[in-house]
């Protein structure tokens, strides 16, 4: 990683300072003498093996097929999932996923945009709203961050990444309350640069970071009456999942008053995942099946299909949405 990208990251995420740099990849395996990969003329193969070339050992072969494996440069691999449910006539959940890289002989850093939006409001007014959160937030963060990042002179922008965030919410609170009368939605939107993540998040929508030993760990708190009650100690988990009000938000965008949200820095799960989705997912599913969902499937498009078959399975009763995202090993 280049001074001048470390620098960024540094004043980005103040609390990375000293830690290990977890950007640097380690060189693939095909670099070694006795193969040839350039290009043939004609009437020759294009790969030639040297005949003093001693055959490969077995911890030589073992080596050659864990590099096989890796992706080089390092990057964002991501799913994304949405779907109506069961028993909804509208799908009032929106998604943004934007995911890119750059990579040169100085620089590896890839840059991650992820957001769900759960809409409420009836009369077409909840899918109105979660639309123009995801559009609002996405276009700001683009349009604040791309431009410093990636411009031939790169430089960290003037305000916080929190203060950013905080800025995109309220945007998107303003343009809700001036396009969707009635209107509300969650908003949960994760912004990742190299191996540091940051997120804003308000109403029930969640992101968890998922670790391939086990460990499923919710990143956010739910914004909702019930989830209150059991911080206060007044219901009980089991009782909160069967409440008569366990959908009524306390906090969420498009409300008269200005949304406050929670900002959330963390390192990005290596190895593991970054996933975020509405309450018609882990609503639906216990953790522990979502966390075998994700760890058996073959790719994150694949784990975000079975979630949504998953959750429709077990009767689909509301929308659902889901991102998923891990770094290349």
């Amino acid at each position: 990683m280049s001074n001048f990208i470390k620098n960024i990251i540094d004043k980005l995420f103040p609390s990375s300072t000293g830690r290990k740099d977890q950007d640097s990849f380690d060189p693939g395996p095909y670099s070694s003498g006795g193969i040839n990969l350039n290009s043939s003329k004609k009437g020759q193969t294009s790969t030639n093996f040297n005949a003093a070339t001693a055959p490969l050992t077995e911890d030589q072969l073992a080596d050659l097929q864990l590099k096989s494996n890796q992706i080089e440069p390092k990057q964002l691999i991501v799913g994304v999932g949405r779907d109506v449910g069961r028993q909804r006539q509208n799908n009032e959940d929106s998604i943004f996923s934007l995911s890119t890289i750059i990579d040169s002989n100085e620089t590896s850093l890839p840059v991650g945009i992820f957001i769900v939006a759960d809409g409420m409001g009836g009369h077409n007014n909840g899918e109105v709203a979660s639309e123009l959160a995801v559009r609002t937030m996405s276009y700001h963060l683009v349009k604040t961050l791309y431009p410093a990042i990636f411009s031939p002179k790169p430089h960290a922008p003037e305000n916080s990444l929190q203060e950013i965030l905080i800025s995109g919410v309220t945007q998107a609170n303003e343009m809700i309350n001036k396009h969707s009368n009635g209107g509300g939605t969650t908003l949960t939107a994760a912004l990742t640069i190299g191996s540091q993540m940051t997120i804003a998040h308000v109403g029930d929508s969640r992101a968890y970071s998922i670790f391939l030993d086990g460990r499923m760990e919710p990143l956010t708190r739910d914004h909702s009456l019930v989830s209150r009650l059991v911080e206060l100690g007044q219901i009980t988990e089991e009782e909160a999942k069967h409440h008569p009000q366990k959908s009524t938000l306390y906090n969420a965008v498009g409300q008269s008053t200005v949304p406050r949200p929670d900002i959330v820095n963390a390192n990005f799960p290596q190895p593991g995942y970054l996933m975020i989705c509405s309450d018609g997912l882990w609503g639906v599913l216990e953790e522990d099946d979502m966390f075998t969902i994700i760890t058996n499937a073959s790719s994150p498009q694949r784990a975000c299909q079975d979630l949504v078959d998953a959750a429709n399975a077990a009767g689909g009763p509301d929308n659902i949405a889901v991102i998923l995202a891990k770094l290349s090993e």
